[in-house]
């Protein structure tokens, strides 16, 4: 019996090396693509949300820590911090803190909060009503064209004169 380890080790070895395009080759597409990625707008509204999402993320943590954290704390007693504990009195590495969790889960229902009511829940009502097909409604058309159909419609309507014949 052979070893499943040898069968792979020699199927390994017996079969054909994978052929990878010369470098130079497919550069081009490959940069011209990466290119067209970037000015395709995605990646600076991508970084746009990073820089907006850090910003709004330091004003949770201060509202947590403000308001929400001194709430938490007076619902304990001062010697164990608000609502944490130690599981060994003695030992404060075995203290669990609970704080520290509570505004954590604050922060992320806040934030994920936000995320769903201003961009989640407008971008499926938008794209619910493109599935259905409530495009808005094309604007009238402009007096100008409106007046050029007229014109064509009564050159149209006109009967032909035949003029003199030679």
């Amino acid at each position: 019996m052979t070893s499943l380890a040898g069968n792979l080790t020699r199927a390994a070895l017996t079969s054909p090396l994978p052929r990878f395009p010369h470098p130079s080759k497919g550069t081009a597409d490959m940069i011209k693509g990466f290119r067209d990625f970037i000015l395709r707008g995605n990646v600076i509204e991508l970084a746009v949300a990073v820089v907006i999402g850090a910003a709004f993320g330091k004003i949770v943590s201060a509202f947590t820590d403000g308001i929400i954290t001194p709430l938490i704390a007076s619902l304990g007693s001062k010697e164990v911090g608000g609502l944490n504990f130690r599981i060994r009195p003695s030992n404060p590495a075995t203290e669990v803190q609970v704080n520290e969790l509570l505004t954590s889960a604050i922060n992320f229902l806040l934030v994920a909060a936000v995320v769903y009511f201003l961009i989640i829940a407008p971008m499926n009502a938008l794209m619910e009503r493109r599935r259905r097909g409530e495009e808005p409604e094309p604007a009238a058309p402009a007096e100008d064209i409106l007046l050029l159909q007229e014109i064509r419609d009564l050159l149209r309507d006109r009967p032909i004169e035949q003029g003199p014949q030679r």
